[in-house]
């Protein structure tokens, strides 16, 4: 298992500065939340990650090399992304889609062999979609899209996994088997999420941010209080335990935003 350290990042986009001063750590198998607010940075740290941003000043070292350093082969077989856009429809089965996650291990023009084979089935395993394997990507729900792409991800055997909103569009059963399989996955794994009790949930540690910045750093425990759910995302909200988990149980007051919020 691998350590991921984002230091010090600064990303400027269109002459604007998006992120500030970030700093994010994962240590080898643990799983990191990003949470905050739309347009607080959390995709933009995301996408610098693995490589589709460039940032203005800071980097990103799995272990203690630099990603913008390596071949992008190499990069490929450290970090593996599965990001919000996902681009257009492929005109591909699925499990050509998740054979896609070996390709940073191929040479040109190189043919599967019985490890690739025995991975890509794995993949589709993990994430309940064995059965579909001989399905075109473009007949499936969106959910069901999620999760093959999952498979590749994993397919890529990544030191790091990065993952943005990975739970739209599961309905809830698949949001619990796919947080359920990133804990069991124990990959080191960086999560940006919306859902602050599946957060709570999954993560060993969270990162909030606000505004480009990170604002709270520590275990859900510490960092999702009551004050900072009202100062940084403007709602009324009480800390519980889970009575089934003993997780922090966010809930929300839906009647009206916390006082004096936009």
């Amino acid at each position: 298992m691998r350590r991921l350290a984002v230091e010090d990042l600064h990303v400027t986009l269109s002459g604007r500065a998006v992120v500030s001063g970030v700093t994010v750590l994962a240590g080898p198998g643990e799983i990191v939340g990003l949470v905050g607010p739309n347009g607080s940075g959390k995709s933009t740290v995301l996408r610098t990650v693995y490589r589709h941003l460039r940032p203005h000043a800071g980097r990103v070292l799995v272990d203690d090399r630099d990603v913008r350093e390596l071949a992008a082969s190499e990069a490929a077989r450290h970090v593996a992304a599965l990001p919000q856009e996902r681009g257009a429809d492929f005109e591909l089965r699925v499990r050509e889609v998740v054979a896609m996650g070996r390709t940073p291990y191929k040479r040109a023009f190189a043919g599967e062999d019985a490890t690739d084979r025995q991975i890509i089935a794995t993949a589709l395993e993990q994430v309940g979609m064995t059965g579909a394997a001989g399905r075109g990507f473009a007949t499936l729900s969106g959910g069901e899209r999620q999760r093959v792409l999952l498979a590749r991800a994993f397919a890529q055997q990544p030191d790091v996994l990065v993952l943005d909103e990975p739970t739209n569009h599961l309905d809830v059963r698949h949001q619990v088997e796919l947080l359920a399989l990133l804990r069991r996955h124990r990959r080191t794994a960086l999560v940006a999420l919306h859902d602050l009790n599946a957060a709570a949930s999954v993560c060993d540690r969270l990162h909030v941010l606000s505004a480009g910045s990170v604002v709270a750093s520590g275990a859900p425990r510490d960092v999702l209080t009551a004050e900072l759910l009202a100062d940084v995302l403007g709602v009324r909200a009480t800390v519980v335990d889970n009575p089934l988990t003993g997780d922090p149980l966010i809930a929300f007051d839906h009647r009206e935003p916390a006082t004096g919020t936009p």
